[in-house]
């Protein structure tokens, strides 16, 4: 059934804004244009984040980024590098942003519940005198983003709170979620499940960089 028929659509900014009530001083206040000294220790302390891009049709994708704390390097105050480390190579937020520039970024810090929101435009980058620097495990990089930052913002922690996702005792048992090997075998039914799980683990253990 159509939202308008109930009368609960929303449609348009106005609506939203309407619905949702306003906007706190702090909160409308917080955006920076640049990376400030906060932004800049919180991006070093960071072990991971998430990248979020579209495609030219507004089709969304959000991929994971990790290795160790300060791994992205920050450039200057408007600019972020971020490697590539070895994947699947589905390239999917590269595809996007050949596409569409656009790219959203979370960074997170285990033990803080705060995180830091990143927003701005993207290229990829092939350079070795950019890439270089940023070798982990004796493994140089082929292929970075550089971002070019247009707001910065911290967000709450309540998201992170109520996850209770630094919170030990809130780890679910590796057991009780079958393995990637397994969960990729049914899925695609391209191989049985004990060679995926071989190949994940080999993957795991000698591919990671």
């Amino acid at each position: 059934m159509d939202g308008d028929t109930n009368g609960d659509g929303i449609r348009d900014a106005t609506a939203l804004r309407g619905h949702m009530g306003p906007v706190s001083r702090l909160a409308e206040g917080k955006v920076q244009a640049r990376l400030d000294r906060h932004a800049r220790a919180f991006i070093a302390l960071s072990p991971f984040l998430v990248v979020a891009t579209a495609d030219a049709e507004g089709r969304a994708d959000a991929s994971p980024r990790g290795d160790a704390p300060g791994f992205v390097q920050v450039i200057d105050d408007a600019t972020l590098l971020i490697p590539d480390r070895r994947g699947n190579n589905r390239a999917d937020s590269f595809g996007n942003l050949l596409a569409a520039p656009g790219i959203g970024l979370i960074f997170l810090v285990p033990g803080l519940t705060e995180t830091l929101r990143v927003n701005g435009t993207a290229r990829l980058t092939t350079d070795p005198a950019l890439l270089t620097p940023l070798a982990a495990q004796g493994k140089v990089p082929t292929t970075g983003l550089v971002v070019t930052v247009r707001e910065a913002f911290f967000h709450c922690g309540k998201a992170v709170m109520r996850a209770r996702l630094w919170d030990p005792t809130a780890q679910v048992p590796r057991e009780s979620f079958p393995s990637l090997g397994r969960v990729l075998a049914e899925q695609t039914g391209a191989i049985g499940v004990a060679e995926a799980e071989q190949l994940m683990e080999e993957s795991y253990k000698t591919r990671l960089y």
